[in-house]
């Protein structure tokens, strides 16, 4: 039966498309980890930011969070405004992005209140599209055309992160995000907790399975949020991006801080 449709319990799911092979097999093995938990762990300072530098141009594969990162809005905070909950979601996203609370639990609690049908959904990303952050989309350019791997990896819902990729030319293949669940009247009934991005640590392990898989050497991972600095390891190099906002605890932390993708296609460049 397609995955997209109707499922003997009612319910069916938003298309997805997965890396090539038994990803379900394959992400089975690398979800079965330690309880969730929103606490970075912090490494001595050892690398230098000249080295921090040569990793990134040195890359196999460039992994970038979508909300706040790669678009200039949290799509859940837009779906929320949306549905008419903007207030109370927003400070639950807040909470959530700077570490406060655990991201498994945020969502849970956000979607709840918000209550999004597929008719939503679909009207949201067709009357108000993401906005790509300036600067992006000549990044993802310029390191697709020196054969690096670009991936989305994000807490946000695989309908809206599969439609910025379309822009950004990078397959479905290379797109990890969360996927929600709807009755056959359209009605929500909830989102996939299986999926390794709906908690926190989850972004690590997409990285995990990817070395795995495609035997990457070198993977940076960029992002404004803290399930995005927890990825570090198992990448190798955390970018913090606050070009759209600020998330503290991320800037304090971060070996390499950047607020215009600008710098990096410097970098590239020379």
């Amino acid at each position: 039966m397609s995955r997209s449709c109707a499922l003997s319990s009612g319910l069916f799911f938003l298309p997805f498309s997965t890396l090539r092979g038994d990803f379900h097999q394959a992400m089975t093995s690398v979800t079965t980890s330690a309880p969730e938990t929103n606490t970075r762990k912090i490494l001595p300072r050892m690398v230098s930011h000249s080295e921090l530098r040569k990793l990134f141009c040195s890359a196999d594969a460039v992994c970038f969070d979508v909300d706040s990162t790669v678009i200039r809005e949290e799509g859940i905070d837009e779906l929320a405004k949306f549905c008419g909950v903007e207030d109370a979601v927003s400070e639950m996203t807040r909470r959530a992005m700077g570490g406060a609370m655990p991201f498994k639990a945020a969502l849970t609690e956000r979607l709840a209140l918000i209550q999004p049908s597929r008719e939503q959904v679909q009207r949201l990303i067709a009357e108000h599209p993401p906005h790509l952050t300036p600067g992006i989309r000549e990044l993802v350019s310029r390191l697709q055309e020196r054969n690096v791997q670009v991936f989305l990896i994000s807490g946000g819902f695989r309908s809206i992160v599969e439609h910025v990729a379309s822009k950004l030319n990078i397959p479905s293949t290379n797109v990890f995000a969360n996927r929600l669940k709807f009755y056959f009247n359209g009605e929500y009934a909830g989102f996939d907790e299986m999926q390794p991005t709906a908690e926190s640590g989850g972004k690590g392990k997409v990285i995990k399975l990817l070395k795995e898989k495609f035997h990457f050497k070198k993977v940076v991972m960029i992002g404004d949020g803290a399930t995005d600095m927890e990825a570090c390891p198992p990448a190798d190099v955390f970018i913090g991006f606050g070009g759209n906002v600020i998330r503290q605890q991320v800037k304090d932390n971060s070996e390499w801080y950047i607020t215009d993708f600008v710098e990096l296609l410097g970098e590239l460049e020379e």
